[in-house]
């Protein structure tokens, strides 16, 4: 038997500094604090069209020597956007924060990569619409992404409605 899981519903991470997370994650992906926890020295974080209760929790411990990458552990998170063109803006704004580090075609989503000032890797992706995964259904390649070419060939179209809603009954 195994878990029935749907989908990773949020992630929780150990910083450093706290409040300078808090303002990273706000700063870049636009979450916004709904909950914290001072006993725990935790803040709870929100994506502006989350329907979850929280995607990021945030646990400050103080400085710490960074885990070396590579090493054994998270390699890294993975935040889905709906359009390319919402890709496309994440590469700007993570340049524009010093935390851009990457970008592939893994065939069947484009991603483009940063890092929060921990270290943290993260991943920003846009998947295409299923209908066009042919040969990527069973593929991740890493390939060079050409983001102007992608934005000119899928502009406009959203694949995040794609994800199936889980009803409660």
């Amino acid at each position: 038997m195994t878990v029935n899981a749907v989908r990773l519903n949020h992630a929780v991470l150990f910083v450093a500094d706290l409040e300078r997370s808090v303002s990273f994650y706000s700063e870049a992906f636009g979450m916004t604090v709904m909950a914290r926890e001072p006993r725990a020295n935790a803040a709870f974080l929100r994506l502006p069209r989350s329907g979850n209760h929280h995607d990021l929790g945030l646990f400050g411990v103080g400085a710490q020597s960074p885990r070396p990458r590579g090493a054994l552990g998270l390699y890294h998170l993975a935040w889905q956007v709906d359009t390319i063109e919402e890709l496309e803006q994440a590469r700007l704004t993570l340049a524009d924060l010093d935390a851009f580090t990457g970008e592939s075609s893994h065939g069947a989503t484009k991603s483009v990569y940063g890092k929060d000032p921990d270290g943290n890797e993260f991943e920003v992706m846009w998947m295409l619409p299923k209908a066009y995964w042919g040969d990527y259904e069973n593929a991740a390649p890493v390939d060079r992404l050409d983001l102007p070419e992608e934005v000119r060939r899928w502009a406009g179209v959203g694949t995040a409605a794609e994800l199936v809603p889980v009803h409660v009954s």
